[in-house]
């Protein structure tokens, strides 16, 4: 995974929320050897200057490319026609999987701080509430400033990428649903002229165990052990970035220790009333992968 911590970042997307095809066009783009800063990128891609900004933007943040503009293995992993898991993601794990790949980049920096931070302030927030968080982390760390009018316009991308489309809407971009919109984590709600978000922890049940299992092994702070409170509540854990409730939690492990080819990797014990899932191995993430999307067709 690459790690974006030298800024924070709340624009680059050029407003455009991410759209269902634009990772796999990109990721041919670019695997085709086309370089988004050409002068053709527009007629290569068929879409305008902005939107060819946006495309490469998003292809960062879902951890696609690097810092060189070079295809990740991720990418090739997810995106190949080859041999790749779900070139056209058409099983919704595939989105679950790039969510997860989005907040734990941070190259996006408004993904990683609602589902890492912010809500462990506020499970139900409004857009000022976003705001008011940032310029009292930005007062904080003094490694970062916001312009304010860039913030509110990231949210509302955040938002749009999150929430199903209005069909009433009359504005036809506004139609457009955002890539990650099936998974349903933000709902919307309003009182009076005030709209709120809710990212509500449930048991994610329609999230496969071996997405789950993925973050676990995919995650460089944790060792041979990691408790549940860690799968819980540390930073890009499970818990953090699914909005999963340790009820899900232990429904998830209980599931892995139920499938032979993964009982073979992990034990999950109670000592002293510190319950901690173990690893006898641990297996390479990608596999974990290749062998249910494998099976899931």
């Amino acid at each position: 995974m690459i790690k974006h911590n030298q800024k924070m970042t709340f624009s680059g997307h050029e407003t455009f929320q991410c759209r269902h095809l634009w990772l796999k066009k990109g990721y041919d783009f670019v695997f085709q050897q086309n370089s988004f800063s050409s002068d053709d990128a527009v007629v290569t891609l068929g879409v305008g200057r902005n939107m060819v900004n946006s495309i490469r933007f998003w292809m960062k943040a879902f951890n696609l490319l690097d810092t060189q503009d070079q295809l990740t293995t991720f990418a090739h992993k997810l995106f190949s026609d080859e041999t790749g898991w779900d070139p056209y993601l058409e099983d919704e794990a595939s989105l679950w999987l790039l969510h997860y790949h989005l907040v734990k980049s941070g190259f996006a920096s408004t993904y990683s701080i609602i589902f890492n931070e912010l809500r462990r302030e506020k499970i139900e927030f409004m857009k000022s509430n976003y705001v008011s968080f940032l310029k009292r982390k930005a007062d904080a760390e003094k490694t970062f400033q916001i312009n304010e009018n860039t913030v509110n316009e990231d949210f509302s991308v955040m938002v749009k990428m999150y929430m199903r489309s209005d069909a009433t809407t009359k504005d036809k971009e506004e139609r457009y649903l955002g890539l990650l919109s099936e998974l349903d984590l933000i709902k919307i709600f309003s009182k009076g002229k005030d709209d709120f978000y809710v990212i509500e922890n449930t048991e994610r049940e329609h999230i496969p165990v071996e997405i789950f299992l993925y973050t676990l092994l995919d995650n460089e702070s944790y060792g041979e052990s990691v408790s549940l409170s860690s799968i819980e509540n540390d930073h890009d854990s499970a818990g953090a970035v699914f909005a999963i409730n340790r009820a899900g939690i232990v429904s998830k492990i209980e599931e892995l220790l139920s499938i032979q080819r993964y009982n073979n990797y992990i034990t999950f014990k109670d000592h002293a009333g510190v319950k901690e899932l173990q690893f006898k191995r641990k297996p390479n993430p990608n596999s974990i992968l290749t062998t249910y999307y494998a099976n899931a067709n």
